[in-house]
Order: structure tokens, then sequence, then C-alpha cells
């Protein structure tokens, strides 16, 4: 086993009381995220703990090299040691973030606070360049996890004093976490592809799977401008659309996962043919491959990056910006849909135009109305979104179940 992995730890099924201790341990965890550098007193109150417990979860928490003590001591008022606070100790461990999108793999490793320290793309054999879907050539599933695990070890051989906690995987189509499976995704011509066994099996380190916009309603709220929503909504217009809802910390799953597709969704005002054979549905209104279809005819960019057309919007061409400005209306309208059913506290929306220019935001919130607006928030990771989609999975499980890395994995 590589040097730089913390090996996974396996436990029999928790009891009552070992859950306690769970949830005990995650809340200390997520205060000392949310609040570090922050003194053990203060822990206490903001948790409801006893100063004991915050004490004795900190002190494992030291020994398991996630927190350290801050260099400068808090004095206390009064008469009295100093408060000594704790902060999480981002220097030691990593989690290694695969996120596999249509044209390109996405591969990175994050610190404990979610911040992306290194990252690689890779992009597939053929990703219709010439205008072809992906799919017309196929992205063998084999070889791009083994490419993914070879580039996680690459980044990992450069930081050799980097210890990786374990493997976060995220991608669109139906993906069930609890068996680590990307059941389908059409756009990938991908079916029962047993990730968590293959990236496992090369790497040596635990690896969790998940739904892209899943993953991301995860990191909005441990590491986003989200963080304390009661309820959330994340939305992903990419090649893929799709959502995920959380309320009180929980991101909903259904059976296998398949958690409720909007795809067929209907845009109000949408004209393009779907595969279905209606007109206007959500993701072939929206998705980026038509965004890019789209500015092919109309002579603005080649290929089927929409990246290019943000470019030639920020350029000077009018018909970009007004591309671009369109699908926010659109993608807005489709949000008020959701926010109808839904009835979110806030609306998070990961969309290359919304992530990169103030007007098409404007057009967002429009097309989602005044009253509701304020509720809509662009992603927290306009620079990083699918690295941060793919460790975010790992962090989920750390911050849920800190103590599963045990001093003799370390």
């Amino acid at each position: 086993m590589p040097p730089s992995v913390a090996p996974p730890v396996s436990s029999p099924s928790p009891s009552p009381s070992t859950s306690r201790r769970r949830t005990s341990a995650s809340v200390v965890l997520r205060s000392v995220l949310e609040h570090g550098p922050v003194a053990r007193s203060t822990i206490a109150r903001l948790t409801g703990l006893s100063p004991a417990s915050v004490t004795d979860y900190c002190s494992r928490f030291t020994e398991l090299g996630l927190i350290r003590e801050s260099e400068l001591p808090r004095r206390s008022q009064g008469v009295g040691r100093p408060h000594v606070p704790v902060d999480l100790d981002a220097t030691r461990f990593v989690v290694g973030g695969v996120h596999v999108a249509v044209p390109y793999t996405t591969v990175a490793l994050l610190d404990l606070r979610g911040r992306v320290v290194a990252v690689r793309e890779l992009r597939h054999d053929r990703d219709g360049r010439d205008g072809r879907d992906a799919r017309d050539d196929g992205a063998d599933a084999q070889a791009v996890l083994a490419r993914a695990a070879d580039a996680l070890a690459a980044l990992l051989a450069r930081s050799p004093r980097l210890r990786c906690l374990g493997v976060g995987f995220a991608a669109g189509g139906w993906v069930d976490r609890d068996s680590g499976t990307v059941v389908e995704h059409p756009l990938l011509g991908w079916h029962e592809v047993p990730v968590r066994d293959v990236l496992g099996a090369r790497t040596g380190l635990p690896v969790h799977v998940d739904g892209h916009a899943r993953a991301l309603v995860n990191a909005e709220r441990l590491f986003g401008r989200a963080r304390g929503s009661r309820s959330l909504l994340q939305l992903f217009v990419g090649n893929v659309v799709d959502a995920a809802f959380a309320t009180n910390d929980e991101v909903h799953h259904g059976p296998r996962s398949q958690a409720g597709a909007i795809a067929h969704l209907p845009v109000p005002g949408g004209t393009e043919p779907c595969a279905c054979g209606r007109t206007g549905c959500l993701q072939a209104e929206l998705s980026e491959r038509t965004l890019c279809r789209r500015a092919r005819r109309a002579g603005i960019v080649e290929g089927v990056n929409p990246m290019h057309v943000v470019a030639a919007a920020a350029a000077g061409d009018p018909v970009a910006a007004r591309l671009l400005v369109e699908r926010a209306g659109a993608v807005g309208r489709a949000v008020r849909l959701l926010l109808d059913v839904l009835n979110p506290e806030t609306v998070v929306v990961t969309e290359v135009g919304v992530l990169h220019r103030e007007d098409c935001l404007a057009a967002l919130r429009e097309g989602v109305g005044d009253d509701r607006a304020a509720s809509v928030l662009p992603s927290s990771f306009p620079d990083s979104v699918l690295a941060v989609a793919g460790g975010s999975v790992a962090l989920d499980v750390l911050y849920r179940d800190p103590l599963a890395a045990s001093p003799e994995a370390i």
C-alpha cells in the first residue's frame, strides 16, 4: 500500500450508544470547522455538550491529527488560564476527489476545509470536439477509472507529507451511493459500473460514491455560503441537468439513490426537441450541449466547451452574451417551478453563465421572480466546482463520522 494512504477501517453495525457518540463527535468537529479557531468552552456552549465531553472529543481529534491547538491563546475574562483555541489541522490530511463529466474527468486533492490543494483534468480519448456527442465514441468506464486512479496517485506522490483519508467520486446520472455504483449514465454509456470496487482496488483507499448534485449539496452545507440553511436545493446545469434536496442537514436519497429525475420537467417557453418526443424538457433545453450547439450555429465557437461561449461574450460578442443570458433566464424559470414544489429556504445554482457573469445572475433571479430571488445563490465554488464535488463526497463521510479514522490507521 502506498505510504501516503491511510487504510480503511471496518466496523460492525453501530449500537445506539455508538451512533450517539458519532453524532456528538460530528457536532464537535463541525463546530471547529465553522468557528475555528474556537475555544473548547465556546464549543460546549454552541453544541450543548458538557465541557468534559468536548474536551474528550478534542483530545481524540488531536490524537487523530484532525485538529490542533492554535499558537496564540485567547485570554479568558478574569482570573484563570487563558483559553487555548483549537482549529482544524489542514496540513496533514487530504481527501481525493474524482468527478467524471462527459468530456473529461477531474481529479483533485482537497484539505479538511474543502479547499483544492491540487487538481488535474483528464480529457477523455474522444470528447466531441468536432461537435459529436461523447457518447457516440464511448467513454470506457474501466479506462476512465484507471486513469483517474493513476492521476490521484501522481498528485499524492508530489505531496509526500500529506496523507489521504479516502476518495470521493461524483458523477451525473443515476448513482447508487450505498453500492458505490453508477447505475446508469446515458451520456457516457455507463451501466452498472462498480466504481467503489474498481477505484478501491486500484488505490487501496476507502472510496465513497454519490451523484454530483447531492455531492454539491454537501459541499455547500459544509463549506459554502448556504451553510446553516434549514433546507437547501442544488440545481446543477451542465451536460446533465439534475438537482438534489436537503432538509435539516440530511440529503434526500430515494431507492438505490434514485432521488427523482428532473430532466423532463417542462421549461416555460422552451423550444428544444427532446428525445422523449416532447419539446422544452429541462435537460434538452438547458444542457451545455444545447448551448454549444446554438453557439456553433451562430458561428461563435467550434466544439463543445461552454467556457468558449463565456469567453466570446467577455470579448464583446453580443450573440454569445444573449445566448448566455437567455439560458440563465430559462434556468430561473425552472428554479421557480422547483421552488413552487419544494419551497426550500435556499437554492444554489451551478450553471456556467451564472458563475461567471453578473448579467446572467440577474437574468436567473428575474426568471425566479422578485419574491424569491434573494433566496437563489450561485455556487460557492465557481472555479473548482467539479473538484469540490468529488472531494466533498469523502469529506461528508469524514464529518459525519470523524472517529472512523483511528489512531492505528494513521
